[in-house]
């Protein structure tokens, strides 16, 4: 058996979020293995295009008409202009799959390219985007009156649900970070839908990193995201007042990231630093720091900050919705709370610190067991459903490695 020809098509490689931060763990993997993998991706570099052994990365520049969807993600209304360049590196390569994350530039080329080949196509979900696009609605429907406001919005996430999934039935095989996501995309696909979480640095997150005193108490909390409205961000603020009116007042929030929302948030929570973005060992530092972790977000599919955090010995506090609430298990790495309840869980471990100590060392321990190797290894061997039975699983990643 021989491991199957991949071409990768990712929405995003260098920026800053979820699609990105998997996009390069899967390379890295293809890499650790062996595998025959080419990457496409955009970037800000000009089109280059490099092969190590089996692994090949083609990366083409934006042009300056891209509309900016995030402050570090553009879509490109011209990215057409690289049909020959991308056409040309998947010819040489030969793919056998060719696997997309969404309906980016990228995306639509890799669909497109996959039909032109007759190449099977593999899609994964990473963004609720039909969540998306009615959350982003809030300038206008705060003007409206609710049920007028919650109509609108259900109609437009229903539509960009239905114009997303129509999208998404052009592949074989699909992925999605968590089972109710799975769950979805089979019932408005009719494709099969197999699991592609996500795993994490062990070495790179690590309580080693925490650098605060012994003797500093101040209960802090962190958020580590993007700073916009789908994030709940401004629920934030409203935990602040909360925590102080239930006599809660040895605290602060540390803020990572950047958005929209900064600028309301800064003025609204003054308890707070703000970090704007980091990377690398600041980053890995910055959580260490944490005590916990306070994520409001009801929109992410995933939440790769949360294991992050997990991973940094810090516990999280998550919403019922979305895939967070798949990483933190109840009351031993964090809470699963409705917005009107994260204040109260809060106060509870600020007022017991010796079940936060002992809640710190169980997120660790549950970390440990996350790995990408794990995660990629289940992709490959979901394949299947699109590939012809030729090509292997677990076997061919065992003579690629």
């Amino acid at each position: 058996m021989t491991a199957p020809r991949v071409a990768y098509l990712p929405d995003s490689f260098h920026e800053v979020n979820g699609v990105a931060h998997t996009s390069r763990n899967f390379v890295a993997y293809a890499q650790r293995h062996g595998l025959p993998f080419l990457c496409v991706r955009a970037g800000t570099r000009v089109q280059t295009f490099e092969q190590t052994e089996q692994l090949g990365t083609l990366e083409l520049r934006r042009s300056r008409v891209s509309i900016r969807m995030e402050k570090d993600l553009d879509f490109d209304p011209l990215f057409w202009r690289h049909a020959n360049g991308i056409e040309r590196e998947l010819a040489r390569f030969r793919p056998d799959l060719i696997h997309i994350t969404g309906p980016s530039e990228l995306g639509i080329f890799g669909a497109y390219f996959a039909w032109r080949q007759g190449v099977p196509l593999a899609a994964s979900w990473h963004t609720n985007v039909h969540e998306y696009a009615a959350r982003r609605l809030d300038w206008l429907t705060r003007h409206l009156a609710a049920r007028s406001a919650a109509t609108l919005a259900q109609s437009v996430e229903d539509g960009a649900l239905w114009a997303t999934s129509r999208f998404y039935s052009l592949a074989r095989v699909l992925f999605a970070p968590n089972q109710e996501l799975c769950t979805m995309l089979e019932r408005t696909t009719g494709r099969p839908c197999h699991l592609m979480q996500r795993g994490v640095d062990t070495a790179q997150f690590s309580p080693q990193h925490r650098t605060r005193a012994d003797d500093n108490h101040t209960l802090v909390l962190g958020y580590v995201g993007r700073l916009s409205v789908e994030k709940n961000v401004s629920l934030l603020a409203k935990i602040a007042r909360e925590l102080l009116a239930l006599g809660i007042m040895d605290f602060r929030f540390l803020i990572v990231g950047h958005g929209s929302e900064e600028a309301a948030l800064r003025a609204s929570l003054t308890r707070a630093d703000f970090a704007g973005v980091l990377r690398g060992a600041t980053l890995a530092q910055a959580y260490a720091n944490m005590d916990l972790l306070v994520f409001p977000s009801h929109t992410d599919t995933f939440g790769n900050v949360v294991l992050e955090a997990l991973s940094s010995g810090v516990p999280a506090v998550v919403t019922p919705s979305g895939g967070p609430k798949y990483i933190v298990r109840e009351g031993e790495t964090g809470f699963i709370a409705p917005d009107a309840g994260f204040a109260s869980v809060i106060a509870t471990l600020a007022r017991d610190r010796d079940r936060l100590t002992q809640m710190r060392a169980a997120a660790r321990a549950y970390a440990l067991t996350c790995s990408w190797d794990a995660v990629f290894t289940r992709v490959y061997e979901g394949y299947r459903d699109a590939l012809p039975p030729q090509f292997g699983t677990e076997p061919a990643l065992a003579a690629g490695a």
